[in-house]
């Protein structure tokens, strides 16, 4: 496991279950800040699960529970002190499918800085034009912020998602596939922002593609059975992956 000086999020020993069933098993990892980190592997590896352990969406299933340590910034946000609403402002998710609110579209984007005490029209106003130019939907909806937002195409409703997100200026964005259920010309366009939007952000993103991992990421964490089998440079593990298992995924040998 190749350890990096500039962690932001970082696990130790994180075991995570689903009742009975063990999902994840003893996960020591450091995400470096401002960098793009790609989680790979196979199907029910467990990339998603710790993904999501990162801010805390597992806690809404029952008879689930995690072990260890999961800390952002030195914070252990597992702590019975975290504020839910102020770990989700500062760890942002986009989730597989589009979730639009049934709303317009800058109500979308207003929606979060609202709800954490944002009152001012003309701020707001501001916010939802920074949103949406982040995400590289500002010149497409310019014209129809009013409009509903489940009128948009599957993929502006993504990057409607990410705009929806980075409207309370997260440090960290989570991001589970974000462009599975996307057209090739709209997967370009998310992978494009991606690249962009690295370095003000710290970006990690679960991905099946590992095309698209090599393209957009800076780091790639490999998984398997819930393990972390390694973590490197991500050319390193395309190209020079130290543990076989490694070796043998991304020659397709399995999964």
């Amino acid at each position: 496991m190749t350890e990096t000086s500039e962690g932001i999020v970082k696990t130790t020993d994180l075991k995570f279950y689903y009742g009975s069933n063990q999902a994840l098993f003893g996960i020591d990892a450091n995400i470096t800040k401002g960098k793009v980190t790609a989680l790979i592997g196979p199907s029910g590896c467990g990339k998603s699960t710790f993904l999501r352990t990162l801010n805390r969406m597992n806690d809404y299933i029952p008879g689930s529970r995690l072990e260890g340590k999961v800390e952002v910034d030195g914070a252990d946000i597992y702590s019975s002190k975290v504020d839910l609403a102020l770990l989700r402002k500062r760890v942002g998710m986009v989730f597989q499918r589009s979730n639009p609110f049934p709303k317009s579209i800058f109500e979308n984007i207003a929606y979060g800085p609202r709800i954490h005490g944002e009152k001012n029209k003309e701020t707001l106003s501001g916010i939802v034009e920074t949103s949406l130019k982040n995400a590289d939907l500002w010149k497409e909806v310019k014209d129809r912020l009013n409009d509903s937002a489940l009128e948009l195409s599957g993929g502006q409703q993504q990057r409607l998602c990410i705009a929806r997100a980075l409207a309370v200026e997260p440090e960290v964005l989570l991001m589970d596939e974000p462009a599975s259920a996307l057209d090739p010309r709209s997967t370009a366009r998310i992978e494009d922002l991606i690249s962009e939007l690295r370095g003000n952000y710290t970006i990690i993103i679960v991905t099946h593609n590992m095309q698209q991992a090599s393209r957009v990421s800076d780091f790639t964490c490999f998984f398997l059975e819930g393990r972390l089998v390694e973590t490197a440079k991500t050319k390193q593990i395309f190209t020079r992956p130290e543990c076989k298992e490694t070796e043998d995924y991304i020659t397709g040998r399995f999964g």
